[in-house]
């Protein structure tokens, strides 16, 4: 596979075939995502319950292949969507990397740095393009966000704080015998707090220092359904994650990022309150009530939720392929997202801090793991 661009004979770039690995829940978003692109095309759909497949490739008029090798032997799919169980996205990703095919891999980008490294190495060997979903980044809040960061305007940073605290019910955890296992999953932290954990390395920068805590309140799991911890980043800044799949009815996610001259919140993607110093002769006097809103529907609902920022970062991927750059969303962002979860485990379990880097044989085992 190259990075020139696919343009046909009258000049018009020719799609990029996609086919999806995993026909579970988040592969429609995909799907969807997909389909919304004008320089993509959803060819090939698969997973190990064929119906499952079948299913979903009728809904968007594609084909349904009988396994992972039928579907990477398609000279039309060049891009390959994995979103199987979080613990076999290197096993799928690395096989899809030695056939050529460019690589969209869900959250987190697995649940070990092992794999994640044998992943990396197996997409840089075989000169492929990989983006990790981190679709949030997309988000206009996010995008603002950015922009306040590039510029300074919040002045040298000294708190953040990502909060994910939703519900998800003992039935969702049994609708798969994968999901709340330490080998396939991961818990709150590693499943639905990765996304607002990844926003706030992207705006703190990394992580020098990690504590924590972890609990299963509510669940019948071998995982964590919460987590709690304070991080101290290189810059010197500190700040907290909290995620949790037990607070019901479940809240919308929020990243607070203060600085020196201000702060930003945002709530599910877009920025809820914004203060400057610049705006104000004297803000430690004055506010106001932050907006209560209702909660998302990926709150309670992991089927609820939009496509729009989904499709964006797989646009940028099939730009940054045509150009030759790197993604917006590169692989080593989804490890270093991986390496912090990998610490709040170590530190929970072990009862210390834990510094890093983190080891590559550091994951998300079971807590009578040496």
């Amino acid at each position: 596979m190259t990075g020139r661009a696919r343009v046909s004979s009258n000049g018009a770039r020719r799609p990029r075939g996609f086919g999806i690995v995993g026909a579970g829940v988040i592969a429609a978003t995909h799907a969807d995502a997909i389909d919304s692109l004008p320089d993509a095309r959803l060819i090939a759909i698969t997973d190990l319950e064929p119906e499952r497949a079948k299913s979903l490739a009728a809904r968007h008029d594609c084909a349904a292949e009988p396994d992972l090798d039928a579907l990477l032997a398609r000279d039309d799919v060049h891009v390959v969507s994995v979103c199987v169980p979080s613990g076999l996205h290197a096993e799928v990703g690395i096989r899809a990397a030695a056939a050529g095919k460019h690589l969209v891999v869900e959250k987190p980008i697995d649940v070990s740095l092992e794999a994640a490294d044998r992943l990396l190495g197996a997409t840089s060997a075989a000169g492929v393009v990989m983006t990790v979903m981190a679709q949030h980044r997309f988000d206009q809040g996010l995008v603002e966000l950015r922009h306040l960061l590039d510029d300074r305007q919040l002045g040298r940073l000294v708190l953040g704080e990502a909060s994910t605290k939703w519900y998800r019910s003992q039935a969702y955890y049994d609708s798969s015998p994968w999901r709340g296992t330490w080998a396939l999953d991961g818990g709150s932290l590693m499943n639905q707090g990765i996304h607002y954990l990844d926003l706030l390395l992207w705006s703190m920068g990394p992580v020098d220092e990690v504590t924590a805590q972890f609990s299963t309140q509510t669940h019948q799991i071998e995982v964590e359904d919460a987590a709690l911890a304070v991080l101290r980043f290189t810059s010197g800044a500190v700040g907290t994650v909290v995620a949790s799949t037990a607070v019901y009815p479940g809240f919308a996610q929020r990243l607070e990022i203060s600085g020196t001259n201000g702060t930003a919140v945002i709530e599910d993607g877009e920025i809820v309150r914004r203060e400057l110093s610049v705006d104000r002769a004297d803000p430690g006097l004055v506010g106001r009530a932050p907006r209560v809103g209702a909660p998302s529907p990926a709150a309670a609902n992991p089927a609820g939720l939009g496509i729009a920022s989904h499709a964006a970062q797989l646009g940028d991927l099939l730009d940054a392929i045509e150009k030759g750059r790197p993604p917006a969303v590169t692989g080593e962002d989804g490890r270093a997202a991986l390496a912090v979860v990998c610490a709040v485990y170590e530190s929970a379990r072990n009862g210390r801090p834990v510094r890093l880097p983190a080891s590559p044989d550091v994951g998300s085992h079971p807590p009578d793991s040496s």
